[in-house]
């Protein structure tokens, strides 16, 4: 979390006033509420950022004071202060909903009470860090379980998260920053917001408030600013949050596109469907589902993951270790929103070949083959095959690239600062 108050934009440094905020709809408060009323189901708005101190969530806290002077039934579900006198100011008198004590080892820790939330039944509740895991014993494991189950129960939530957290950009944040982040959230669960707004800061800017103190202790400070918080990182972080932010607005624009042609903003999508050929491989299936399920959402298409089961590759046949992580990767598909199926058959390539044409499948994604030139000179290759027998369809074919070799340092500035 982070609970600064907003900079001024980049572009404009001596206006007055929050930072800009870009996104697939108006940020207001007003604006929000006008999409609250329109269903009895929960609406959800997301507020997403380049890195901690952007100002995420002192925005929020702000949008929950102009809705209550407009009347409107709102309470914080969770915001994390860190003794930040700014942020503890800043919630003043709004309603926070007591939250839940979890001991867990002999520590008492404390999550959002969902079921009090609940109760509660405001009209909008603010819950801040989107990607937080709980604590063991809480009701679910992350909050933005927490955040579903709240919009199922007809309260607007309004949330945040910053953009190294999306699942499907895991692979190239560890790739191009060198951070592995171990708190993610599915990119369908932010694809189906109602409004995403980016809070956008300069890399320059946000180092400054980090050397100020706004953001870390002044202990942190030296570390933060030659690990996490460098000028390119943080740039690149920049960037991807506006991409993911104008993938939004694209979404928006097709269901506006929709609604006018009378299909409904509900209509089936019958255009750009992805599959992904999934393998028992954990670390390149879980690099194949990231790149699928970014690729869907750029394109707002449906997508597929498909296993082939050969008959040497039964229940009673297959080794008990490649069992667990087929298992792994589809419950990984499937919290990545893909559709998972199973095929059988003693030719993979005839099998995954039929499903693309019966599905209408525009774009297959496989990883390149590890293996020897000489195994693939002697036995064949199934990418081969594919791209062969490929009518039709385009085959876009992965490689898997060296994880930089940094001694794997994870995401040390901004795990406790959604």
């Amino acid at each position: 979390m982070d609970a600064v108050p907003p900079a001024q934009p980049a572009t404009t440094p001596n206006a007055a006033g929050p930072p800009s905020g870009s996104g697939a709809g108006p940020i207001g408060a007003s604006e929000f509420l006008t999409l609250v009323r329109e269903r009895k189901r929960g609406r959800l708005k997301v507020y997403i950022g380049s890195a901690a101190g952007v100002g995420k969530s002192y925005r929020m806290l702000q949008e929950a004071h102009d809705m209550r002077r407009r009347g409107i039934d709102v309470v914080v579900g969770f915001v994390e202060p860190h003794s930040r006198a700014d942020t503890i100011a800043l919630i003043g008198n709004l309603e926070v909903v007591p939250r839940r004590k979890i001991d867990y080892r002999g520590v008492v820790l404390e999550e959002m009470d969902v079921d009090a939330v609940i109760e509660r039944h405001p009209d909008v509740a603010i819950v801040d860090e989107l990607a937080h895991t709980n604590v063991p014993g809480s009701k679910h494991r992350k909050r933005w379980e927490d955040v579903l189950e709240l919009l199922d129960g007809g309260i607007n939530v309004i949330t945040a998260v910053n953009v190294q957290h999306l699942e499907s950009l895991n692979d190239v944040v560890q790739r191009t920053l060198g951070v592995l982040v171990r708190e993610t959230v599915p990119d369908w669960v932010v694809a189906r917001a109602d409004q995403v707004v980016n809070i956008d800061l300069s890399a320059e800017d946000l180092r400054q408030r980090l050397v100020e103190g706004k953001i870390y202790g002044r202990e942190r400070i030296p570390a933060a600013l030659e690990n996490f918080f460098t000028e390119e990182n943080l740039t690149t972080l920049r960037e991807l949050a506006l991409r993911e932010v104008a993938s939004s607005v694209d979404r928006v624009r097709e269901d506006i596109v929709r609604r006018e042609e009378g299909g409904g903003a509900g209509r089936a999508k019958t255009a750009d469907r992805i599959m992904v050929a999934m393998s028992s491989n954990p670390p390149r299936t879980a690099a194949l589902l990231r790149k699928a399920s970014r690729i869907a959402g750029r394109l707002n298409s449906d997508w597929y993951c498909v296993y082939v089961q050969t008959p040497d590759e039964r229940a009673d046949r297959i080794d008990s270790s490649v069992q667990r992580r087929l298992v792994d990767n589809i419950q990984m598909a499937q919290s990545m929103g893909a559709e998972v199926v199973k095929l059988e058959g003693d030719d993979v390539v005839e099998a995954i070949s039929r499903f693309a044409r019966e599905r209408r499948v525009s774009l297959l994604i496989v990883g390149k083959s590890t293996r020897s030139w000489w195994h693939r000179m002697r036995h064949g290759s199934v990418v081969d095959k594919l791209v062969q027998a490929a009518d039709g369809l385009d085959v876009l074919v992965v490689s898997f690239e060296e994880r930089p070799t940094n001694g794997g340092r994870r995401e040390g500035e901004g795990d406790d600062d959604e």
